[in-house]
């Protein structure tokens, strides 16, 4: 369990690397390998400041397992997600601008070109809104609840496409370990600050077609992928 807490905090500490969170905002989670306990960042730590020690072990239920801190104000959500998405080992929840923007307006992220589709099959979805009862009766597990639903209701793999837009909210991305985790909620800021950028220039640009969509995805995730070294 200590290399899977050096692990989130490390994780942690590159969305402020990355420049994807400020102040205390954003937070990593990691499932154990055994599936049975979930290690996330701690509730309001300055991150200037912030150790592995620090970091919260608790069961699939929320229960503190290991830890004197509160567990991130977001750890129902993340359960959710590893109760619903098989596969998912470690999620990463960030306000990052242009994501974030994006969920505020409501708007699906489309595939406009091959850097998006390097990384997700197809548009990245905004949720619905949260009821009043949802936001009012277990509002963090609704939140997980209702991107589960998102992905069902789409019909979506999410291990295809590992992130999502929380309607009024944010991002969510997740991924096998804390490293692909960050990464794709890297890859999602970036995609949606060149979404912006693409219908600034062009109000009409068209999504990519599914023919070059299913190039750049299948080269580097499909059976016979071939991009970078094995």
């Amino acid at each position: 369990m200590e290399t899977l807490k050096r692990e989130v905090c490390d994780a942690n500490l590159k969305l402020v690397e990355y420049g994807l969170v400020i102040l205390t905002w954003g937070n990593v989670s990691a499932l154990s390998e055994d599936g049975k306990f979930v290690v996330i960042k701690p509730s309001g730590v300055d991150y200037s400041s912030m150790c592995p020690e620090q970091m919260v072990v608790t069961d699939l239920s929320g229960t503190v397992v290991e830890g004197e801190l509160r567990p991130s104000s977001d750890l129902l959500t993340h359960l959710e997600l590893y109760r619903s998405f098989a596969g998912v080992g470690a999620v990463v929840h960030t306000h990052s601008p242009y994501a974030t923007a994006r969920a505020q307006a409501e708007l699906d992220l489309p595939c406009y070109g091959t850097t998006h589709a390097d990384s997700f099959y197809g548009a990245i979805p905004c949720t619905r809104h949260l009821t009043k009862q949802e936001v009012d009766q277990a509002y963090e597990a609704n939140t997980g609840l209702v991107i589960a639903e998102t992905f069902r209701h789409r019909k979506l793999d999410p291990m295809a496409i590992p992130g999502v837009l929380v309607c009024k909210h944010g991002p969510f991305s997740w991924g096998i370990n804390c490293k692909k985790a960050v990464e794709n909620a890297l890859i999602l800021e970036e995609t949606a600050r060149m979404a912006l950028i693409t219908t600034q220039f062009s109000p009409q640009a068209e999504p990519a077609p599914q023919y070059l969509l299913d190039k750049h995805y299948f080269r580097k995730h499909g059976a016979n992928a071939y991009y970078g070294q094995n």
